[in-house]
């Protein structure tokens, strides 16, 4: 494996007097035994090298990352994706009897668009703050604080009386909620080289359409519970799950690893975290050298200031990557909290029950097309744009079968299902892409920022999606077949949108490159260069393609 050809000891040297915020060696990460084994013969610094270690054994430092991260990550994103998205199905269940949302709080289609929509507007807002609060405070403890706040505020959902409260409530879910998808991704980029997230992103995001499945199929027992306790299925609904993310908050705050440290550093806790309890390290030993080696950069993040936040601000390659989202996240989402409804306008025949059993097949077809596509596009990182486009357009050939085959009820449902696998791989691809170029452009504060403008602004199309579409134009309220014919042709214009979006990127990266930008604090062209040579950013100047797959491994050793 190529890596950097500077020993450890010169690059970050134990209790050197050019680091006199270390103190000793972290117990649990590296011990002392450790650092003396990797010494020169002279015993002056550690004779561990990126090259010496090849790609199976940084392979399997990933592996053990991946079972400490991704499955955690999978639980809260899986609870806080029902709790966000449960009020859709609450729409229909129990309608036959008159115990759904809209009847037993007296909402109108208009104001049940407008408590949707109320999420995406508080999570615009505040997606961005959230995320920077993140990298001061500590990613560990400022996810578990989302998760927590997410299940008080999603079983609140079960006292609601009236128009007004629930949508209070929804505004302040997106208040909590915001910063929780952006900072995941931020999250990952602090163990993973940026180019190998997407698999990772994929992984866990398959949360999200594993739990609109379960949603909707677990809401045809909580339809069976209607009337017990007093409470009608869907108060019953909002409050199991809000309760399991309350749980779920607290349990995270021993599982999840703080960000690493370098090999001999000591983890120094502010005094406002001090009552928290610590996690273990996620890596020990020579695991955490390796990783050391191969991810320098994240090793020697520097401190960012308002200046470098204001870079990435102006940088104009946010802003193809927010309309590209804007578009798959628009679809999705309306996809999502409108799904039962179209399906309802596909036969009025069906009951509740068979709506729930019937939304669930999207979001498996959408949970295959993530674990299919997802880890191709990271072995051919070089074309995201093609990966993403190609998604998009399978979702278009989707929403022109719902629109017009109009003789054929389970054709247009074969539509839906269309629309799932093109949303799949989209969402996942669009996060990565911006990892990618902006932790090599702005560092740290790139991903941070740039992660949480791209997710929030783009969630502009969640605001239009379930706002503007699905309920708010009078012509989508005309019972028949034609029913949000217009609504679905302002969701494939918006992805067409998303295709251009991708189409003027990679033309633009094209023609002006992404090298590291010199503006950002204490950086200089040396600087900026010298700190992606770390062994992965050597590794990855060439694409994997489908090198090491068990078909190339089985003609190696024949």
């Amino acid at each position: 494996m190529a890596g950097d050809t500077k020993d450890f000891g010169a690059a970050h040297p134990v209790g050197g007097d050019d680091e006199p915020h270390i103190k000793a060696i972290d117990e649990g990460v590296v011990g002392d035994t450790d650092i003396e084994e990797a010494r020169r013969s002279d015993g002056k610094t550690p004779n561990l090298q990126a090259e010496d270690y090849d790609i199976k054994r940084v392979e399997k430092v990933y592996r053990k990352l991946d079972m400490r991260i991704i499955p955690a990550f999978w639980l809260l994103y899986f609870l806080c994706s029902a709790i966000r998205s449960n009020i859709g199905i609450a729409q229909t269940m129990n309608k036959d009897v008159g115990h759904d949302l809209l009847t037993v709080l007296g909402l109108t289609p208009k104001d049940a668009s407008t408590t949707l929509a109320l999420f995406y507007v508080s999570y615009v807002l505040f997606d961005l703050p959230s995320n920077l609060i993140m990298t001061k405070v500590g990613p560990r403890e400022w996810m578990a604080r989302i998760v927590f706040a997410v299940g008080v505020i999603g079983s609140c959902f079960a006292a609601v009386q009236s128009a007004w409260s629930v949508k209070l409530l929804r505004f302040l879910l997106g208040v909590v909620t915001a910063g929780l998808w952006p900072g995941m991704a931020y999250y990952l980029t602090l163990f993973y080289p940026p180019s190998r997230t997407g698999k990772r992103i994929g992984m866990y995001f398959t949360a999200s359409q594993v739990s609109a499945a379960v949603v909707g199929l677990v809401s045809a027992g909580f339809q069976k519970m209607d009337g017990r306790g007093g409470l009608v299925g869907f108060r019953w609904m909002f409050l199991i799950y809000g309760m399991l993310g309350v749980v779920l908050g607290v349990v995270l705050l021993w599982w999840l690893p703080d960000r690493p440290l370098a090999p001999g550093e000591k983890r120094v806790r502010s005094r406002w975290l001090k009552w928290l309890p610590r996690s273990p390290e996620a890596l020990t030993g020579e695991d955490a050298l390796v990783h050391y080696h191969d991810l320098k950069r994240v090793y020697h993040a520097r401190p960012w200031n308002m200046r470098d936040l204001w870079y990435v601000l102006i940088d104009w390659r946010l802003w193809p990557l927010m309309l590209m989202y804007f578009g798959v996240v628009g679809v999705g989402i309306g996809t999502q909290l409108y799904g039962n409804r179209i399906i309802e306008s596909i036969d009025q025949t069906f009951t509740g029950v068979q709506v729930s059993l019937l939304f669930a097949p999207i979001w498996m077809m959408d949970f295959c097309a993530i674990l299919l596509v997802t880890p191709i596009s990271d072995r051919f990182h070089n074309h995201r744009a093609l990966f993403f486009s190609a998604a998009v357009c399978i979702q278009i050939a989707g929403l022109l079968t719902v629109t017009f085959a109009l003789s054929n009820q389970w054709a247009r449902y074969g539509g839906l299902l269309m629309i799932g696998f093109g949303l799949g791989p989209t969402v996942p691809i669009c996060m990565t892409w911006t990892n990618e170029i902006f932790q090599r452009r702005h560092r740290e504060v790139g991903v941070a920022a740039a992660s949480a403008l791209v997710s929030g602004l783009g969630n502009l199309g969640s605001i239009t999606t379930t706002y503007a579409l699905y309920g708010g134009w009078p012509e989508d309220a005309v019972k028949g077949p034609h029913q949000y014919r217009k609504s679905n042709f302002a969701m494939i214009g918006i992805l067409c949108l998303s295709i251009a979006s991708s189409v003027v990127m990679t033309v633009l990266l094209k023609i002006f490159g992404n090298k590291p930008s010199h503006k950002i604090a204490g950086g200089d062209s040396s600087d900026s260069a010298d700190e992606f040579q770390d062994g992965a950013a050597q590794r990855e100047t060439k694409q994997r393609g489908f090198e090491g797959m068990w078909w190339n491994k089985s003609r190696s050793a024949a």
